[in-house]
């Protein structure tokens, strides 16, 4: 008989930043470790991760990473962690490695804690047992896992869907999954992402359709903007193109590497020699691949619509296609893309997200999984608020007690004993990590607040010269500024503002002193309210003072 308590640092009421947490007794194991990107209005900020202070307090308990499979939402937060776990393994499946590999090569990072798990073979841990499941997903070898307790399986599913065409590394073991279900499962902890749409999601997944009339009604060549996260989307893609004679052009380093490395251990069907290098971009019936890159969806195609690629520029010849769903909150970028495009002339193709689904399990496919299972209580995860609700009522349906359906927030802890659902108040410490750059480590509220100061009402600086021996001003106060106002139009406002200094200056310094700070609080002070008087505006005032 055991404690058991499960709770998320990531991954509910959000879409992304995955990351749960299951505790059985005084051993701590961690399945997925994503990172969430970020949107139109976090300005600067790359991508968010989980706050994970909870795991680095107890980082002697855990057992280690559990990842399901090769998606930034599930795995994209491991790269900035790892520092802080030298000695906790982090497990996965083949492909779900290289394509983490990647990531580490990107940034430097060496480190012997990867292990590899074949799907259907259980790893102990005394008591406690973790066996992983193949299901079906946009990546192969995808996962699910059930960790087995002296209590009964909890089953964490990760993304599925349900769809008996997918074969080989993305075929569904549905046989493992009832065996599972018919030995009891304690707890079934499934995604809720498309609770809300009817149906299974297959067959509106597939694309190949889609694909084979994009080359065959446009004789040019074709950009398709496509994430390494739909990889089997790519794989339809390949296929249709050996039926033609055209070549491919990889565009993102991180997403060639990935296709080629695929290739070679035989988790991607394609000709590697139709594979071009990037002198060959302009050849007039190349398909060119262009890869969103982790921290910064979109970049690349930004950069060729602006005509910064030195080596690609669209042309009205050409069709552009946008092959990925847009990620939620990055409608606004799109949408300017798609107008930018139009502009130039070029023909534009957007794969409707209603028309083709991403692989994410639909109303009947959430209902077939809990028919599996036939778990004792049940916690949706992966997804926002509504979905969860969504979720929790197709449990419902099936008949399950509403008690025994466990809604909850990022840290709002889920806790059994010997069993049995004790309710409690506790409540783990949650919160973001946003990261900018290869910064390692959060940026903060506060610089997020500068940067949206900055880019609402600019910045001014006010620079003062004084002689280090007599204390008078030399030079200044000069005022520039950035962003603020047009000062040949404003020079009257100007010289007002540098008078106002002037005075404050004068009547902080004494003979052998010079209060600084009175001097750079008054400032921002009187020139602060003065600007605001005058232009509804707040700009940022910075004040440079130096002895000479």
């Amino acid at each position: 008989m055991s404690k058991i308590k499960i709770f998320s640092l990531g991954g509910l009421n959000e879409i992304g930043k995955n990351m749960y947490v299951i505790e059985v007794d005084k051993d701590i194991f961690i399945f997925d470790a994503g990172l969430k990107y970020a949107d139109d209005k976090m300005l600067g900020v790359d991508y968010i991760i989980p706050n994970y202070d909870y795991l680095k307090e107890n980082k002697k308990k855990i057992k280690g990473f559990f990842i399901t499979h090769g998606h930034d939402q599930q795995m994209g937060a491991i790269p900035d962690m790892i520092a802080d776990f030298p000695n906790v393994p982090i497990y996965g499946t083949t492909f779900t490695l290289e394509l983490l590999k990647v990531a580490f090569e990107e940034d430097g990072i060496k480190t012997n804690q990867l292990k590899e798990i074949k799907a259907h073979r259980k790893i102990n841990f005394g008591n406690v047992s973790i066996f992983p499941i193949s299901v079906t997903h946009s990546v192969p070898d995808s996962v699910g896992y059930v960790i087995y307790t002296p209590d009964g399986a909890i089953f964490y599913t990760g993304n599925f869907v349900f769809d008996p065409t997918m074969v080989g590394a993305y075929k569904t073991d549905i046989g493992k999954l009832a065996y599972v279900g018919k030995q009891g499962v304690l707890c079934l902890m499934s995604e809720s992402l498309y609770a809300d749409k009817a149906g299974f999601t297959s067959p509106k997944h597939r694309t190949a359709d889609a694909m084979s009339e994009i080359l065959y009604r446009n004789e040019g060549r074709i950009l398709i903007n496509i994430s390494q996260a739909q990889f089997y989307r790519i794989q339809e893609l390949f296929n249709e193109i050996l039926k033609t004679k055209r070549n491919v052009v990889i565009l993102g380093k991180s997403l060639e590497s990935i296709v080629l490395k695929a290739i070679d251990i035989g988790y991607l069907n394609f000709e590697k020699s139709r594979i071009k290098n990037i002198h060959q971009v302009n050849d007039p019936a190349v398909v060119v691949l262009i890869s969103d890159e982790r921290e910064k969806p979109f970049s690349n195609l930004k950069r060729i619509i602006r005509g910064y690629d030195k080596f690609i520029k669209i042309s009205t010849e050409d069709t552009v296609v946008f092959a990925t769903p847009v990620y939620d909150g990055m409608e606004k970028s799109a949408t300017v893309m798609y107008d930018n495009i139009a502009k130039i002339g070029a023909n534009l193709v957007i794969l409707s997200s209603k028309k083709y689904a991403s692989y994410h399990a639909s109303s009947e496919d959430l209902l077939l999984m809990l028919d599996l299972m036939n778990p004792k209580y049940y916690f949706p995860v992966i997804g926002e608020y509504r979905h969860q609700v969504e979720s929790a009522k197709k449990a419902v349906s099936l008949g399950m007690k509403e008690d025994n359906i466990l809604l909850r927030l990022n840290g709002q802890t889920v806790t059994f004993i010997n069993g049995e659902l004790v309710e409690n108040k506790e409540s783990i410490k949650v919160d973001d990590i946003l990261i900018d750059g290869k910064t390692v480590g959060d940026i903060g509220e506060l610089v997020l607040k500068d940067r949206e100061a900055l880019s609402d009402n600019g910045i001014v600086i006010v620079t003062v010269t004084l002689d280090k021996e007599t204390k008078k001003v030399l030079a200044g106060p000069e005022i520039l500024t950035r962003g603020f106002i047009y000062v040949k139009d404003n020079i009257d406002l100007i010289k007002e503002a540098e008078s106002l200094s002037l005075a404050i200056v004068n009547e902080n310094i004494k003979p052998n002193y010079v209060d600084f700070n009175k001097i750079k609080s008054g400032i921002r002070d009187k020139v602060g309210k003065y600007f605001y008087q005058q232009t509804e505006c707040k700009p940022m005032i910075l004040i440079v003072m130096q002895e000479v």
